[in-house]
């Protein structure tokens, strides 16, 4: 069941999965999605939230291979590269964000795929010896969250594309181009 509602959220959008659709897909009687579920939404809810976490998971299984974070980030954005953005996994993001903005429960639910895909990459950051791992973590997160939406508009936004972009966030900043954010504001003042 799981998997049909997932499939059913990328194809027909979130709230067009209905019992009786979800139950034909899934080759069960309606009756059996509300005994192993609280609720149509519970079920909604659990699906995006287990394909999403096998997402980001594929992903953060992916850096354990690299050698060193350039390579890491090189192979964490080409896996990226499956979603067209007009895929169903690719709409069952777009529709989970989405649902989200009305929906504490599933708020909640993608808030921890989320942290959980954060703190992976804040220890392999870390490891790495990226400068501010955590914050670099969340960062890049986003990055790649809105790499995933976007490329439903704009299918050419590639690795090719997106990897040369996002490499600047895990260079080194040379210690003469630190500043404490105010300097550059004070000499404009002069």
């Amino acid at each position: 069941m799981i998997t049909a509602a997932a499939e059913l959220i990328g194809e027909r959008g979130w709230s067009a999965v209905s019992t009786r659709t979800l139950a034909e897909r899934a080759g069960v009687g309606p009756g059996l999605v509300h005994y192993h579920f609280a609720s149509l939404q519970a079920l909604r809810i659990e699906a995006a939230a287990q394909m999403m976490s096998a997402v980001a998971e594929g992903a953060t299984a992916r850096l354990e291979t690299a050698a060193d974070a350039e390579e890491g980030l090189a192979l964490i954005i080409r896996d990226l590269d499956r979603f067209s953005g007009d895929d169903p996994m690719s709409r069952l993001f777009i529709e989970a964000y989405l649902a989200s903005t009305r929906d504490e429960e599933l708020r909640r639910a993608i808030s921890g795929v989320l942290e959980l895909f954060r703190s992976r990459l804040t220890a392999w950051l870390a490891t790495a010896g990226v400068e501010a791992p955590e914050e670099t973590a969340r960062v890049l997160g986003a990055a790649l969250d809105g790499v995933m939406l976007h490329r439903a508009l704009d299918p050419g936004l590639t690795s090719g594309v997106v990897e040369p972009m996002l490499r600047r966030l895990l260079a080194p900043t040379p210690v003469s181009d630190r500043t404490d954010g105010h300097e550059e504001q004070r000499q404009g003042d002069r």
